[in-house]
């Protein structure tokens, strides 16, 4: 158990110069973010159209994920590094979520970021879902032939308040980071989606993933707004 918490800071973009920006940030901002006090663990993504995943990029909205010994660090990072407030004068909109692990299982890089936090609040409800991915690239056209499939029911999902398919490289390293009311709709929709319990049941056969991780959180925090959802 520990004070551990997790942040998703998403930016949207606007205009051909600040997309272009946007992309280059993705392989410059790594300079920036190494040796950062309190960071344990960090994701520079992108994310694909319309919902879950996607092989087609949306250039338009990047986010960064990040893993911190705990909070204080994160609100000075956010309060004083020059990095966000680049950002900041780049994008359209942009909000972070501050999030506490609930359940983690699987490996991201070789690692196992999230520590299941010893603060959670048992009258929070709220859930937020990040499931991720690499795809071995003999399952690659098997996989996302089922895709659109399997994602179908996400649409109308009961107790959706948000979601967005992100990645760190199109088509192969692809991740899902979902906000849902409660638990229990996330269980609703785990089991019972046919689409989604035939996706899990292919995921097993089909030994689809070379590295595959599931997590849990509970969001305590918004900084900044997000296309007007009430996010908490």
């Amino acid at each position: 158990m520990s004070s551990q918490i997790t942040t998703l800071t998403l930016c949207n973009y606007q205009g051909f110069r600040n997309k272009i920006w946007a992309f280059g940030m993705m392989q410059f901002a790594h300079k920036q973010l190494e040796g950062i006090e309190g960071l344990s663990f960090y994701k520079l993504m992108g994310s694909g159209k319309g919902l879950g995943f996607s092989p087609i990029p949306d250039w338009g909205m990047y986010c960064l994920l990040q893993v911190w010994e705990n909070e204080k660090q994160a609100l000075k990072f956010l309060d004083s590094s020059p990095l966000i407030q680049n950002y900041k004068n780049h994008t359209s909109q942009q909000a972070t979520l501050f999030m506490r692990s609930r359940k983690s299982h699987g490996k991201w890089s070789g690692t196992e970021p999230f520590e299941v936090s010893s603060e959670l609040d048992e009258f929070n409800d709220k859930m937020a879902v990040i499931t991720r991915a690499t795809i071995k690239n003999k399952n690659l056209l098997k996989f996302w032939n089922y895709v659109p499939t399997s994602q179908r029911p996400i649409k109308n999902a009961e107790g959706l308040i948000y979601t967005k398919g992100i990645g760190e490289i199109p088509i192969k390293q692809m991740a899902t980071f979902s906000l849902w009311n409660s638990m229990e709709d996330v269980r609703k929709f785990a089991y019972n989606s046919k689409e989604h319990k035939q996706a899990i049941k292919l995921t097993r056969e089909l030994d689809w993933y070379s590295e595959e991780l599931f997590a849990r959180f509970q969001p305590y925090k918004l900084v900044g707004d997000w296309e007007g959802i009430e996010l908490i």
